[in-house]
């Protein structure tokens, strides 16, 4: 975890703070009325925002970890869908060069981002796939928590992919933010910022009491204190101790990253007012994520975000929303 912590805080040298003096004047290039990021945006919803924000009429920067599967994504929606303004660039959102790379392209190229969002995640666990498919879990199930018990016999929940899940879902969503804020504040049609969140975010999910209550309390947190939940989270999850001191059960990691997503998305509402920065649950999306068990479209999952990343000016910040609809989870 230090090393996740070291890459989610160091980085800064040479980053686009320190460079907003150097941006080029003589671009070439026409600089959009609005530009976006989209992370992890070569398939299921991400890939589905970076098509229905460019149907929009937004320019989109389409991000992915792999090279050759973001540039296939990108040329297909270029290709299938007619959409000429779908920009691709390598992003790994663990990795602080990629990111610094990013943000300096962005600069250099088009000296402002007005939507970014943060939509790459993984699941933090190691799935049997064929034993799941066997178990037949309905989505009923699924969805409320129940199948935590089923699942034990078939997902394993090891520290290394905890350690890979917190610093794609928490880390990876706060390290690009960090990176891109600068370009963001110089946003021509307002700053929006879309965090993917999840049902499994959801405070009554958590069976440790204060904690829960905690969570609740967007006073008492910064960076510093979720990073020390984190921590502990981890050594538990080390020890053997997840179930004793009162985790989630059903997915643990990736439970836990998204609720530290809810808790940073209003944190940095509160520290930017001037922007709409909220956190979405696209749905149960068949998608990769989830093993496509999901009933949703990607169509139907990125409505949300979609709607997130337009919002007007008057629009709500350091919300939850369940697809478009808000909801008071805390």
């Amino acid at each position: 975890m230090e090393k996740a912590a070291q890459a989610a805080t160091g980085g800064t040298q040479g980053s686009p703070q320190h460079r907003l003096c150097a941006v080029r004047h003589d671009r070439a290039e026409v600089i959009p009325e609005r530009l976006a990021v989209v992370t992890g945006g070569n398939k299921g919803v991400g890939l589905e925002v970076c098509r229905q924000l460019a149907l929009q009429g937004v320019a989109v920067i389409l991000t992915a970890r792999d090279e050759k599967r973001g540039k296939d994504a990108a040329e297909s929606l270029r290709c299938e869908s007619e959409l000429t303004n779908i920009i691709f660039h390598q992003l790994d959102v663990r990795d602080d060069n990629s990111v610094t790379s990013l943000a300096w392209y962005i600069e250099s190229r088009y000296g402002k981002l007005d939507i970014l969002v943060n939509n790459a995640g993984v699941s933090g666990i190691v799935a049997d796939e064929e034993g799941l498919k066997a178990l037949n879990i309905d989505a009923e199930t699924w969805t409320s928590g129940r199948a935590a018990n089923l699942l034990k016999e078939v997902f394993q929940n090891t520290y290394d992919e905890a350690l890979n899940c917190l610093n794609t879902n928490y880390y990876g969503c706060k390290r690009v933010t960090e990176a891109l804020l600068p370009l963001l504040k110089l946003s021509t049609s307002g700053a929006r910022i879309v965090n993917a969140s999840s049902l499994a975010s959801e405070l009554k999910r958590m069976p440790n009491e204060k904690l829960r209550n905690d969570l609740c309390d967007i006073n008492i947190w910064d960076e510093d204190r979720i990073e020390a939940v984190l921590n502990t989270f981890l050594e538990d999850l080390k020890n053997g101790r997840l179930e004793e001191a009162g985790w989630p059960m059903m997915l643990p990691t990736y439970s836990v990253s998204k609720m530290v997503i809810n808790l940073y998305t209003r944190i940095m509402a509160r520290r930017y007012p001037e922007m709409r920065i909220n956190c979405v649950r696209p749905g149960f999306v068949k998608t990769d994520i989830c093993w496509n068990l999901g009933l949703l479209t990607p169509e139907q999952g990125a409505r949300g975000p979609v709607m997130l990343a337009l919002l007007p000016d008057d629009g709500p910040t350091g919300c939850y929303f369940d697809q478009t609809e808000m909801v008071k989870i805390w």
